[in-house]
């Protein structure tokens, strides 16, 4: 006898989740069937301010599935998830801290996809964090929602590599993509009762915060390759930038340049350009910035940004202090 589909709920606001609902729609539609879908309410975008949705309730519409927006998740809003009869609900970078009675509310579990290898970087910039840290590896959790944030035990992993010239954006692709499988793993085995759950090590746990403008300091005093790391991790928000003549240039991708003359130079200071980037020395090695954006321009390759803005050799780049990412 085939099982029926698992009646499930969607609450997430951010298209990392869109491989994951595509799937749930297509292929795993005989596994669960997605019966409603909660997001963020529509908010003001962009220079105009214009009132957009976003991609997860564009996605739902596109589908005719019913959508809720709350603003707040009040005790009405939970009624009308009870009366919706869910076996599960799937959460996945939704934005609203989930109350007791909504997590009890579906009849099997409610699930959270998080994008660490937890119980690292529990918070709210994993990807980032993870890029900037110069970490080769990071992952999804799927994890049974408790009240603590992110402290729930862990159902299953999927591990994904960090290559060196891999940008947040790179990496959340691939976390998106490896969000699939994770799932569709765990909702058989969610619905014949064989899902495990294992405890977080309490004393492996680190948190991460929500990023601020002030993040995409550089100090060039620290090691070229934590330098490039940074870059790398904080692109596209907040960005890197440094300040040249009063506007700050952004800077778009990193890694390690080739060793010129002597290694004591003044840690900023600019060493000239090679066929990959701009080349800048730091506190240990030389940094080779790939990609470069001036004010009001489109970030471009550094080679072609470097035909049109002069960074003569000798120029000493100011170092900012770089804030602190992580914390146990």
């Amino acid at each position: 006898m085939i099982a029926a589909p698992l009646n499930l709920i969607f609450l997430g606001s951010d298209p990392i989740a869109l491989p994951v609902l595509n799937w749930l729609t297509g292929e795993g539609s005989g596994t669960a069937r997605v019966i409603a879908v909660f997001t963020q309410p529509d908010r003001a975008t962009g220079r105009g301010q214009k009132v957009t949705s976003n991609a997860i309730k564009a996605w739902a519409v596109a589908r005719a599935l019913p959508v809720h927006q709350p603003e707040k998740l009040t005790g009405e809003i939970q009624a009308q998830l009870a009366s919706l009869g869910a076996d599960v609900a799937l959460v996945m970078a939704y934005g609203h801290i989930l109350r007791d009675e909504f997590i009890a509310t579906p009849r099997l579990e409610t699930l959270n996809l998080h994008v660490s290898l937890l119980p690292k970087s529990r918070g709210a910039s994993p990807i980032q964090t993870a890029v900037a840290n110069g970490e080769r590896e990071t992952g999804v959790s799927l994890m049974r929602i408790v009240r603590r944030l992110d402290a729930g035990p862990v159902a299953d992993v999927a591990r994904v590599p960090i290559a060196p010239l891999d940008t947040a954006i790179e990496v959340e692709a691939k976390l998106a993509a490896a969000s699939v499988p994770l799932v569709a793993r765990a909702l058989p085995r969610l619905r014949d009762g064989t899902l495990g759950f294992t405890a977080q090590d309490e004393a492996a746990v680190t948190h991460c915060r929500r990023l601020e403008k002030d993040d995409g300091a550089l100090d060039f005093t620290a090691p070229a390759a934590v330098l490039a790391a940074r870059i790398n991790g904080l692109f596209p928000w907040p960005g890197c930038s440094v300040d040249v003549g009063g506007e700050n240039l952004r800077c778009g991708l990193a890694d390690t340049g080739p060793i010129i003359g002597s290694t004591g130079g003044t840690p900023g200071e600019v060493l000239g350009a090679d066929t990959e980037g701009l080349l800048v020395n730091t506190g240990d090695g030389v940094l080779r910035v790939r990609r470069l954006q001036r004010p009001g321009g489109r970030m471009l390759e550094a080679t072609e940004f470097l035909r049109g803005w002069v960074l003569p050799r000798g120029a000493v780049l100011p170092s900012r202090p770089m804030p602190t990412l992580v914390t146990r």
